[in-house]
């Protein structure tokens, strides 16, 4: 049996592509031989193309460049494709990629293309009226689990989820302000603003480099979509709490919840994962952080759990769920999830916020997000919750940010969208525990 709260969405993203590089004949095989492997849906897209290119190691920066930048772009318009194209091969469903959507040239691909697959591109149907789900290339039991905002609205929405997700950093506030960070950035000619909503968020253009760069191997940024880093503004722990981060995962927010606190009084990081939180160790070492505590649990009824109960004075449950709020990272998400997964990870989700909530002591403040756009993993999640658990009423998003000099419209929960906010999907709601 899988561990009960096992992460289904994947944090990790697309391939970092700074070059746009043309096709050949090379680099078109060698794109379609990895769009048949991620096409099988068994792994993640971007673990796939890692894999594929450690064993391709004469694959140079721009054959990988073009090979990821096509299997993703195939990937964010697959129900277009399959429209336009029904039963293609991974190849033609390439070639009709770089021939509609890609912007490649007639000249670029007729150099590439046998005869055969000339005739077959120039015999492909015309777009005309689409559906709503192939317009917003979102399968549509999707479309049909989303709030109902309107059919304009979920245009938007797939419209920006089929975009590439910009790079955003989050500067740990021990090390320096956002100002000098944004200084260095520019004093070295890389391109980026302050992000929006949060007060130390960087967005960068394009997507450069950053693992060896100064400013990530001392610690002083870390990168973090701006919407993850609102959740952590939501919880606003205060130096002296004892917080939890229940589904802590590689640590991103735990990082930053301890920087809020100034790397004082202290947080446990939980997971059901040894690997994942093993990847925060290092992250750990360069934050200069001294008040995080990393424990793998084996459920979330461990005991490690319930000798904490009504102790602690925050708690975030950055709770496993679909996803799908990453489609722009991670657009196999929406092949790979299915409405049988979601049901299962509303009993994942129901338990885990059942067992966080008895860490909460009175005056506490429990956190509960996703990554998800699906009512039934959010709202109707905390619904029940609220019903069953009197002694926990909800606080107003807008206004506990609004205290913290981050202006942004919502009530009770807070929705961030791609197409309105610029971030990935977030749900997330503020819980006060009144009662004993």
């Amino acid at each position: 049996m899988k561990p009960p709260f096992k992460k289904s969405r994947q944090k990790t993203e697309e391939p970092l592509v700074n070059t746009r590089s043309g096709p050949s004949h090379s680099r078109l095989d060698e794109a379609a031989s990895a769009l048949s492997r991620v096409l099988t849906f068994e792994y993640p897209a971007d673990a796939v193309l890692s894999r594929y290119f450690r064993d391709r190691l004469a694959l140079g920066q721009q054959d990988r460049a073009f090979i990821a930048e096509s299997v993703f772009g195939v990937l964010r318009r697959k129900l277009l494709l399959d429209y336009i194209a029904p039963e293609a091969t991974p190849r033609q469903l390439l070639l009709l990629w770089l021939a509609r959507i890609g912007g490649y040239s007639g000249r670029e691909l007729g150099a590439l293309c046998s005869s055969e697959e000339t005739q077959w591109l120039n015999s492909t149907r015309a777009q005309g009226t689409l559906p709503l789900s192939v317009e917003a290339d979102l399968p549509q039991w999707v479309i049909e689990r989303l709030p109902e905002h309107g059919e304009d609205f979920i245009r938007g929405l797939g419209r920006a989820l089929q975009e590439s997700a910009p790079l955003d950093l989050r500067v740990n506030t021990l090390r320096a302000t956002r100002d000098e960070v944004l200084a260095r950035l520019e004093a070295e000619g890389i391109a980026a603003a302050p992000t929006p909503l949060s007060p130390i968020g960087i967005r960068l253009q394009g997507k450069p480099a950053l693992s060896r760069h100064p400013l990530f191997t001392s610690g002083t940024v870390e990168v973090q979509d701006e919407g993850s880093q609102l959740l952590g503004y939501l919880l606003a722990p205060r130096r002296t709490d004892l917080v939890v981060d229940f589904c802590a995962g590689a640590g991103g927010k735990t990082l930053m919840l301890g920087a809020l606190m100034n790397s004082q009084g202290r947080i446990y990081a939980f997971d059901v994962s040894e690997k994942r939180l093993s990847k925060l160790k290092p992250r750990l070492k360069r934050s200069g952080l001294s008040n995080l505590h990393p424990l793998v649990i084996a459920h979330e009824n461990d005991t490690k759990v319930k000798r904490l109960a009504g102790k602690i004075d925050r708690v975030l449950v950055d709770a496993p769920c679909s996803g799908l709020g990453t489609l722009r990272r991670n657009p196999d998400l929406k092949f790979r999830q299915s409405p049988e997964g979601v049901a299962e990870l509303v009993v994942k989700q129901t338990s885990i916020l059942n067992a966080a909530a008895r860490l909460v002591k009175p005056g506490g403040r429990l956190v509960y997000a996703t990554c998800s756009l699906l009512t039934t993993e959010n709202q109707q999640i905390v619904d029940a919750f609220l019903a069953a658990h009197p002694q926990f009423t909800a606080l107003n998003c807008g206004e506990l940010l609004q205290k913290q000099g981050i202006t942004l419209e919502c009530g009770d929960h807070m929705q961030l969208w791609p197409h309105i906010h610029r971030t990935d999907g977030f749900f997330a709601v503020a819980l006060e525990r009144t009662a004993s």
